[in-house]
Parts: structure tokens; C-alpha cells; sequence
């Protein structure tokens, strides 16, 4: 078993050792190794703390909302609390918080109901850089109601929008810009508040991915000034939820699918049946525990401190991983390099192999990565790299450096072969 390479400690600050303490995924073995999981840009792993809040309220409270008796009170509490946790994730109000199965779901359910307030001729804005998540909804509302969908174009050399073709895209006719915090492929960040000044410039909405950024930079929906923000609480330690936000007075005016005893007020309006009381509630304790990462203070306070000192930690181990791959004959790195607004999230192939051959021999070396174009279908195909895709390696607040260089010298002895 390796040693686990301390990383410097904020003060205030939980350390990396502590931190993986609370994972009991990794002590998984594969082969004779620890398992190093660079999988976390598809769906981290789990602390004991957010699956002992989902049992406790399977085993203790659950129940359905609205009800009379004490554990429907309580189910009312625990999800009203959720919300106020998610609030504070969000630089929110408790009222903007609504919850779904995923973020797919979520736009899917969101588009359908803007797309009833559009017409034949108005537009609506997509991205290449984007998840299928945040082009699909909006195409498929494009198709129904008569819209056109402009598509703002991926800079290959860059790896960023093209801002001049954003600037193109929108204008009198737009009704909604869809973009993309940060890539889930390439680890793009793009400064979504830019975007969103562009959109409503223009008298758009503005609708922000934050799947692929939330667990990486806290999320501050006043500063992004967006009109809607959705992410996924299994990308940051929590279950299989969604989360959306939607600023104060538009829920109301969406004319969403819904049944007729449903609320009719937000936040409740966008949820549709009974929700995943469990998940949700899993969700908060994910947004929790992050925040016990970061010392004492509120909640919001915590939560600063905690996505700093990630912040800091996972630049160092995007430096160590891009470098040591980067020294490999045959492999080619994607995406924008260290030191410039990106998460910690690698994407590379090796010449000669393709992504299922690498990530079958990183399996062999103990360490678990994920292949393909992760849903980010336009960017493999600008790219060039098609199904085949990429590899891709994310660190995430358990990764240690020690798993960095498991990683680079299962991709070394990949070409030794």
C-alpha cells in the first residue's frame, strides 16, 4: 500500500489523511493495490457521514410530506432543511431550491415548460464546450415549438468558446442562453457571469450547468447573476439528486407540467410527484460535510474555507498529473493548461492504444478512470477523437499524490509494453 503525501493544511482546514479516513471505498484492493479513484468527474465516492443520514432517515422518518403525523412533520423539517442547506451552497434563499432526479432531468422538465412561453422564430443559445445534458433539452424544445438553436463554437486551439462567435450568437430573438460552467471532458472553467451580462443584455435568460464546477469552486448564484443554475450532488459526495436554482418570481411564470392538486408556488412547483425524500436529504449531508472540511463559522463561512484549501490542493495534483503525463512518449493532453481557469480533471489518449486498452491497464495498476466522450459528444467529435473519446483522470478532496504517480506510471508501463 503506498503512503498518503500530506498536502500543506490551511489552518483551520481538515487534512488530506483525515479526510480519506472518512471514505470506506478506499480501502478497496484491486490486484494487490489500494484502488486510486480518478473517477470522480463521473460520480465521486460516498463519506460515512451522508450514507448515515440516509439511513437514519429511512430507518427513523421517512414517510410522505404534508401529513399530520410526527414522521411526515419531520420529512417536512428534514426537507425543508435541505433546502436551506442548499441555499447556502448557493448564495440563495431556501424559496429558489428545488430538487429532481438529476440535472437531465431537471433541464428536460425546465425546457419543456419555458419552450410553452415561446414562438416560431425565437432562439435559444448552446454551446460545443457543453454535456448533452445542456444541448438536448434545448433541441428538442427548438424542435417542438419552431425555435432555432445557435450553437457557439468550441476554439480547438484554446479549448475555450469562441467569445466573438457568443457575442454573434446572441441577439433580439433570444430567449435563453444554455452554457456551461465547466467541462466535464476538458476542465474548462468559462466565466459564466460574462455570459450570463451577454444574455441579459440581450433580455435573455441565462441557464448554467454547474455540474462539473460544483465540486471544485463554490458556487455564488448572485455574483454568476444567472436565472438558473442545476448540478448533481453524486459529483460532490452525495447521492444520485439533482438541485436546481431558479432566482425569485420565475418559477411562477414557467408553465411547467404539473398535476392540478400539486403547489402551484415555488419551489414545489417544479417538483413533480414525490420526490426522493432519502437522496435529497443525502444531498444536504454531501454539502455538510464538505463543510466541516473547512473549521467553524456559518455554514456559508465554512463552506469559503473548505473550496480554498480544494482549490489549492487539487491545482497541485492538476500540475503534478499534467506534467508527469506530459512526459510520457505517445500520450496527448486536452484541454487548457495548469494555472488557468480549469478544474482538476485530465483528458488524454496514448498513440497506439485505444481509451478502453488504457483504462483496462490503469484497472490492472489499481487505479479506476473512466473512457469515452463522457456525454460531451460535440467536444470529442471538434476534437477529432469521436467515440473512442478520451481518458480522463479527476482528483477529488480524497485524491493524494502518491495516486497521482500510480496513475502517470500505469501510463508509463502501458508504453513499456
Amino acid at each position: 500500500m503506498s503512503t498518503i503525501v500530506a498536502h500543506a493544511t490551511t489552518p483551520g482546514v481538515r487534512s488530506l489523511e483525515s479526510i480519506r479516513a472518512d471514505f470506506p471505498a478506499l480501502q478497496r484492493q484491486e490486484r494487490g493495490h489500494t484502488v486510486a479513484y480518478f473517477d470522480g468527474p463521473g460520480g465521486t465516492q460516498v463519506p460515512r457521514a451522508v450514507a448515515t443520514a440516509m439511513t437514519d432517515y429511512l430507518f427513523h422518518h421517512n414517510a410522505n410530506t404534508h401529513w399530520l403525523y410526527p414522521t411526515s412533520v419531520e420529512t417536512d423539517a428534514m426537507l425543508a432543511e435541505a433546502r436551506g442547506v442548499f441555499a447556502d451552497f448557493f448564495n440563495a434563499l431556501p424559496a429558489d431550491v428545488s430538487f429532481g432526479n438529476n440535472m437531465s432531468t431537471i433541464t428536460f422538465h425546465l425546457a419543456r415548460g419555458l419552450g410553452r412561453g415561446w414562438t416560431v422564430g425565437d432562439e435559444i443559445v448552446v454551446t460545443e464546450l457543453d454535456h448533452h445534458a445542456n444541448i438536448a433539452p434545448w433541441r428538442a424544445v427548438a424542435r417542438d415549438r419552431g425555435l432555432t438553436i445557435r450553437s457557439v463554437r468550441l476554439d480547438p486551439a484554446t479549448f475555450r468558446l469562441d467569445p466573438d462567435a457568443l457575442r454573434q450568437a446572441i441577439g433580439p430573438r433570444t430567449r435563453l442562453v444554455a452554457v456551461g460552467a465547466a467541462s466535464n471532458a476538458l476542465g474548462t472553467v468559462t466565466d459564466v457571469a460574462a455570459v450570463c451580462a451577454l444574455a441579459h443584455e440581450a433580455g435573455a435568460l441565462a441557464f448554467v450547468d454547474a455540474v462539473h464546477l460544483a465540486p471544485h469552486q463554490l458556487l455564488d448564484v448572485q455574483a454568476i447573476a444567472c436565472d438558473f443554475l442545476a448540478c448533481s450532488s453524486y459529483k460532490f459526495y452525495g447521492p444520485h439528486a439533482g438541485i436546481l436554482y431558479a432566482r425569485a418570481g420565475l418559477v411562477d411564470t414557467i408553465d411547467v407540467a404539473k398535476l392540478d392538486p400539486a403547489p402551484e408556488e415555488a419551489p414545489e412547483r417544479l417538483e413533480t410527484g414525490t420526490q426522493n425524500h432519502e437522496g435529497i436529504i443525502g444531498a444536504a449531508a454531501a454539502v455538510n460535510y464538505l463543510a466541516s472540511i473547512g473549521g467553524g463559522g456559518s455554514r456559508r463561512e465554512r463552506l469559503t474555507r473548505a473550496f480554498d484549501a480544494l482549490h489549492e490542493r487539487g491545482a497541485a495534483l492538476l500540475e503534478r498529473l499534467w506534467n508527469g503525463l506530459s512526459r510520457i512518449d505517445g500520450v496527448t493532453l486536452y484541454g487548457p493548461p495548469p494555472g488557468s481557469p480549469r478544474t482538476p480533471t485530465v483528458s488524454f489518449t496514448v498513440r497506439g492504444y485505444s481509451t478502453d486498452d488504457v483504462a483496462r491497464a490503469l484497472v490492472r495498476a489499481g487505479v479506476y478512470a473512466s473512457n469515452g466522450d463522457f456525454y460531451a459528444q460535440t467536444v470529442a467529435e471538434v476534437l477529432g477523437r469521436g467515440a473512442d473519446g478520451f481518458v480522463r483522470a479527476g482528483a477529488a478532496c480524497y485524491t493524494s499524490e502518491d495516486e497521482v504517480r500510480l496513475l502517470v506510471d500505469g501510463v508509463k508501463n502501458l508504453e513499456k509494453r
